[in-house]
């Protein structure tokens, strides 16, 4: 066993043998690569707190309780879950100083099914479908969902990510940007079946993982309503050229519309709509503090997802430049290129060569040219 301190909270982990860094040896799972993803979760709790109140909050998956011992230290009232006794064991050892928390030995679906929560954290290893349903019906304000399954999310795993997130997801250069609509897709159609509206108002893809914090409404308007930012995409794997529409039936040309290559690729249903909520990322952004380890990075991707257009795609500047034969440019020289010459463009959070944008891959050529 080791303490160390993350978030100014100081708790005992079990060191990982047989050489892994990463905590998967056969210690109590515990993954100090996650600290960036531990800190935002303390930052929207705050945020959330703000707004709310800090209510109830279920670690579904705590493993060694790190996260739920931090959120008890914000007070919240706390049950971290796992089925794993040790992991209770040392949950419970973490908590034993906050009045308002507990640990317990119980099946995450079990016990969601039985009880309700302000708040519902997932974050399991591998995908969180399994969680998902019980979830989204236990939770009453937020859902905070983790998946580091981003093979199949993506569509590098084309069956199983068919398969696990009942929607088609394809392997384009805007990757990580599929896997995370692929992920909310799914949870918005799950909480649906339930009369449960639910929306993202904070996401990010970060490494190996996307994170996602879902606002829930219980009201089958509002559910119809999310429904409706469902879509699909349909991408060109010739020349990049992709177009989007709402609706649960995919009506996809039958050629590129731009090129007239048939290798024109439907993707969804996916979750067509923002990934966060403007508002709600800079209250976020203002409930970081020094204590934590990667608020700086925090910060700095949060101004970005914060300024981010929305749109349900991003293009890579280093593939559309690989297209045109020609070198890759500064991304603020090529941002601010399309913005001169009249397009809406941001910088994307989930590359450094990541843009936004409202032109076609036509217009960004022609705005662009001067730069190659």
């Amino acid at each position: 066993m080791t303490e160390i301190t993350e978030g100014g909270v100081t708790v005992t982990v079990e060191e990982a043998r047989d050489g892994a860094s990463d905590g998967t040896s056969d210690a109590v799972f515990f993954n100090p690569e996650m600290e960036l993803n531990r800190d935002l979760t303390v930052a929207v709790l705050r945020a959330h707190a703000d707004r709310a109140g800090a209510g109830t909050y279920l670690d579904a998956t705590a493993a060694s309780g790190v996260r739920a011992t931090r959120a008890a230290a914000e007070g919240y009232t706390v049950t971290a879950a796992d089925v794993d006794p040790d992991a209770v064991a040392l949950a419970r050892e973490n908590l034993a100083d906050h009045d308002d928390a507990t640990a317990v030995h119980e099946d995450a679906n079990v016990l969601m099914h039985e009880s309700r929560f302000d708040v519902v954290d997932l974050d399991p290893y591998g995908s969180p479908v399994p969680f998902a349903d019980a979830a989204l019906r236990s939770a009453t304000e937020l859902v905070c969902v983790t998946a580091t399954d981003t093979a199949p999310l993506c569509g590098a795993h084309f069956e199983s990510g068919r398969r696990r997130y009942e929607t088609t997801p394809r392997n384009t250069e805007y990757h990580p940007e599929m896997g995370l609509r692929v992920l909310l897709s799914s949870l918005v159609r799950t909480a649906a079946k339930h009369d449960v509206a639910a929306r993202p108002i904070c996401s990010h893809v970060s490494r190996h993982y996307a994170r996602t914090y879902l606002r829930v409404d219980r009201s089958a308007t509002a559910a119809n309503e999310a429904v409706g930012d469902l879509g699909h995409v349909y991408h060109c794997q010739d020349c990049l050229y992709r177009e989007h529409e709402r609706g649960l039936l995919a009506d996809a040309p039958g050629d590129c519309p731009n090129c007239e290559s048939n290798r024109l690729v439907t993707a969804g249903p996916l979750w067509l709509g923002e990934i966060a909520d403007p508002t709600f990322v800079t209250d976020v952004r203002s409930a970081l503090d020094d204590e934590m380890g990667e608020a700086d990075r925090a910060d700095r991707l949060l101004e970005t997802v914060g300024n981010e257009l929305g749109t349900p795609t991003h293009y890579d500047q280093h593939r559309l430049c690989e297209l045109w034969g020609r070198p890759a440019s500064a991304m603020d020289d090529f941002v601010g290129a399309l913005r001169a010459a009249g397009h809406e463009a941001a910088r994307a959070h989930y590359s450094g060569t990541a843009f936004e944008t409202d032109a076609t891959v036509a217009e960004i050529r022609a705005a662009t040219e001067h730069l190659g």
